[in-house]
């Protein structure tokens, strides 16, 4: 009789090995939650933190979902026409959500990231994504919270919370932080690189178009010195290819 019950229960075990669990993040995630998130989670491909009510402490909302298209049913995990299409749809519609033209977009301490399901859930079919607005950028050692809802945050004229400012000797080597901390630094404008062409001209063209409009750009803003410092970010080949087009200008200023 217990060699009975034994061969039963290793047939139940064995039978269950063959049922397929379907991973947690199978089906698209909730517009609109919030979340706790640090810079080690928005740099993996997709995540499971778990939502808190938007009235509570948060720095992560999740302001666009939905189905990737049918093109990438059959594609890889990390397919890098994937990233293309995602860094369009979020940055478009980040811009939309904040209420900010493509300028003010670059100089806002703000950012955000975008996730699909796992790894497995991918192998399951599951083909969503989630663009998520985020409490800092790539060089942030931590996120700022974000309000209740960060919808309409650049409308008008922005807080200096919500503008990037620069702490630190050169721009290259300076810390990242809202403008309404001490700093050396501030984004002042943008230059669009269009006019340049669709394929990416080279580093040093970028560089130098860059820098030519930045000098004259902030000066202006500075309302024409005898003496200023400004600086610039230029971007390289591989953010030109994912959609990115613009170069940011930094005037030295602590105000």
């Amino acid at each position: 009789m217990r060699l009975a019950v034994l061969a039963l229960a290793a047939a139940l075990l064995l039978g269950g090995c063959g049922d397929k669990v379907a991973p947690a993040d199978e089906d698209p995630p909730e517009l609109g939650a919030c979340r706790v998130l640090e810079p080690d989670d928005v740099a993996k491909a997709s995540n499971a933190t778990a939502t808190v009510d938007c009235s509570e402490e948060h720095t992560a909302e999740t302001y666009a979902v939905g189905q990737l298209p049918n093109s990438f049913d059959d594609a890889d995990y990390d397919d890098s026409d994937l990233g293309a299409w995602a860094y369009s749809t979020c940055s478009k519609a980040f811009a939309d959500f904040l209420g900010a033209d493509d300028s003010l977009v670059m100089r806002t301490v703000v950012s955000w990231a975008w996730f699909r399901p796992s790894k497995a859930a991918w192998d399951q079919g599951a083909r969503w994504y989630r663009c998520d607005v985020v409490g800092g950028g790539e060089q942030s050692r931590e996120y700022v919270d974000l309000p209740a809802t960060a919808k309409g945050l650049l409308l008008g004229r922005p807080k200096d919370a919500w503008l990037v400012c620069a702490d630190g000797p050169t721009v290259a080597g300076s810390v990242k932080v809202p403008c309404s901390q001490p700093h050396q630094w501030r984004a002042v404008t943008t230059i669009s690189l269009t006019s340049l062409g669709s394929t990416y001209p080279g580093d040093r063209l970028v560089e130098v178009t860059t820098r030519d409009f930045c000098s004259k750009s902030v000066g202006a803003w500075l309302n024409y010195p005898v003496d200023y410092d400004y600086g610039y970010t230029w971007f390289h080949e591989a953010e030109w290819e994912a959609g990115n087009r613009r170069s940011v200008c930094w005037a030295r200023t602590d105000q």
